[in-house]
């Protein structure tokens, strides 16, 4: 990914939290020789090696896994808020219009891991993260035989991480008046998305001033 040094973003502990709130990712692989993308919900596991693993599974049917032999490299993309921003917004000018995003690349490599209890523990897992903080939880209670037979048709896999880029292109590159207005209308949009990426801008517009 190409990263101007505005851009880069290499603080462990941001990146992790990233991840952790723009989980559902984009998985990319050579299948067959050529490029083939899955999409899906995704975990960061710190606690399995010094980077990490990436844990999640795919469709049986899916062709996908049989390329995690543990030997090729893949990419997974975490993608954050995102939105259009006019020159308008700008106190400075002549200025054109660009597209603001952040978003996290997280290469390793995959491999099955065939193990029935592992997986039904990473269902259960992926389970009780997406049902947190849900007024009425789903327990993820089913029957027995109605859970063994849907854990059939899905294939686990870990992905060793070998590397990670981070990527915040939040307008650092201009001037703190510009960034302000930035943020002032991306504050005020109606879209959520474009709030959301207001409020990141803002975060690290705000550390920004701290730290000068």
């Amino acid at each position: 990914m190409y990263v101007p040094k505005a851009f880069q973003v290499s603080d462990t502990l941001v990146l992790e939290d990233f991840v952790a709130n723009n989980s559902f990712a984009t998985l990319i692989s050579l299948v067959n020789g050529s490029l083939f993308a899955t999409h899906l919900p995704l975990i960061l596991d710190q606690t399995r090696s010094s980077q990490g693993v990436i844990l999640g599974h795919v469709a049986r049917a899916n062709p996908h896994w049989r390329a995690f032999d543990g030997q090729q490299e893949a990419l997974a993309i975490f993608h954050g808020p995102h939105a259009y921003i006019s020159p308008s917004w700008y106190t400075s000018s002549p200025a054109v219009p660009t597209w603001n995003y952040a978003v996290v690349h997280v290469y390793g490599v995959p491999r099955v891991v065939d193990d029935e209890v592992w997986l039904s523990n990473l269902v259960d897992r992926l389970v009780t993260i997406y049902e947190a903080g849900r007024v009425q939880p789903w327990p993820g209670t089913l029957p027995t035989d109605f859970k063994a037979n849907r854990l059939k048709a899905i294939v686990g896999f870990a992905m060793d991480i070998t590397r990670v880029e981070g990527k915040y292109k939040l307008g650092q590159n201009r001037s703190l008046e510009d960034q302000r207005g930035v943020v002032r209308q991306l504050e005020a949009d109606a879209d959520p998305v474009a709030q959301a990426l207001g409020e990141l801008t803002k975060k690290h517009l705000d550390q920004r001033v701290k730290s000068s």
